[in-house]
Formats: C-alpha cells, sequence, structure tokens
C-alpha cells in the first residue's frame, strides 16, 4: 500500500515512516497542510494518516479540501485532541477514522488495513497458486501447507506479482508499487527481493514458480510450477 503522512511533527514522522516501511508499505511525507494536499493532488495514495493541528492549513480543512475536490482516499486522522467533539469533527470534515495520539503502533497498522479492506475492490482474500497460499489479509504465506515467513517487503513484492499472475510485471512497475518516493532505489534492489523469495517459496520445496521474463520482468505462475 501507498501511504501519505501529513505531520508537522518530524520525529513522530519519521517513526511512522520506519515502522510502515517495515511492514512493506511504501510511505511518503508532507510537513503541513498545503503540502499534503500538493501531494495527494500529485500521487495515488491507498490511505492517508493525516494530523489535525498543523500550520499554514489544518488537518480539518485538508481533509475537507480534500473532499470536495472529489477526492475519496481512505483518511486516518491523528490528534491529540481527544474531546467528543473534536472527533465527530474530524469524521463530519470527511475522515474514515480518528485515533488519538499517543497511539499504539499495532492499533494504527490494524486500523490503516481496514481502512483499506473496506474501499479496494473486493477479491479473492486467499490466493491460490497450486500448493503455494498467498493471504493478502493476514499478510501470511504457505506453501504445501508450511507457513512460509517474509518480510513485510517481502511479502509486497509478492503480493504485487500475485495481483497478475502469469503477467510479466516489469520491475519499474514492482518500484513504483512497493517502495516509496523518499526510499527509492534502483531496479537491483527489486532483483535481490525476488532472489529472497526464491529461496524462501520455491527452492526449499523444489519449485520454480516466479519466473524471469526477458526484458526486465518477472512473472508468477498461477499453477505454482
Amino acid at each position: 500500500m501507498r501511504v501519505l503522512v501529513i505531520d508537522d511533527d518530524v520525529r513522530l514522522v519519521a517513526l511512522l515512516q520506519r515502522g510502515l516501511r517495515a511492514e512493506g508499505y511504501a510511505v511518503d511525507a508532507a510537513y503541513d497542510g498545503l503540502e499534503g494536499i500538493e501531494r495527494a493532488a500529485e500521487e495515488t495514495y491507498d490511505v492517508i494518516v493525516l494530523d489535525v493541528m498543523m500550520p499554514r492549513m489544518n488537518g480539518y480543512k485538508v481533509c475537507a479540501h480534500l473532499r470536495s475536490t472529489g477526492d475519496r482516499t481512505p483518511i486516518l486522522m491523528l490528534s491529540a485532541k481527544d474531546g467528543d467533539y473534536d472527533q465527530a469533527e474530524g469524521l463530519e470534515t470527511g475522515a474514515d477514522d480518528y485515533l488519538i495520539k499517543p497511539f499504539s503502533f499495532v492499533v494504527l497498522g490494524a486500523r490503516l488495513l481496514a481502512l483499506t479492506r473496506r474501499t479496494r475492490p473486493q477479491g479473492r482474500a486467499v490466493h491460490h497458486f497450486g500448493e503455494l497460499e498467498i493471504d493478502l489479509a493476514a499478510r501470511r504465506c504457505r506453501r504445501a501447507g508450511v507457513e512460509v515467513p517474509l518480510t513485510g517487503r517481502e511479502f509486497a513484492v509478492l503480493t504485487c506479482l500475485a495481483e497478475r499472475p502469469d503477467t510479466a510485471v516489469h520491475k519499474s512497475a514492482i518500484l513504483d508499487a512497493v517502495w516509496d518516493s523518499a526510499d527509492r532505489r534502483g531496479p537491483n534492489i527489486v532483483e535481490v527481493y525476488v532472489s529472497a523469495l526464491r529461496r524462501k517459496i520455491d527452492r526449499p520445496f523444489g519449485r520454480a514458480s516466479i519466473e524471469t521474463v526477458a526484458g526486465g520482468s518477472y512473472r508468477l505462475r498461477s499453477d505454482g510450477a
């Protein structure tokens, strides 16, 4: 998922970026309301994490502006303002959820997943490729009934391929889907993660489900090879 964090607390933004990236998210950041509006207009995001008290434009006005322009991206509002009327105002301006600071990162992650499950087109929660099973909702992978531990980024790369079975997915498309602009690497980083996936989901089971396609692409076979 691509996440936009709009918050003027530089330290908190850095913590959110580090934690969410470890879970496989691509995270961009804006540090005031107007910059957040500009970033939201330039890129497509799966969810926006929005602070309330910010310079130039507060979170309530940012949220109202985005909704007035037809932007339906799910918005999770973060704030130390814990009054009932504060939360009501956030939801009434168009936020989908409201989380009070300080918060648990576990709860934040669960709420982000819940928001995107509600708004993304409904499809199979679990993908099967022969003996390979990819559970998108639980973010778990199994092969022949055996749990295969994956890092957040490995799971994100695998998901990118799983959503397009039997289709050549170019390295650039994987980069765009999995890495954010601040953490953007060269195409070789995709090769590193595909190699790691092969070591975990293919070789121990004598399979070759991830194929290399000429021209810098990879393909996940629907039969699990």
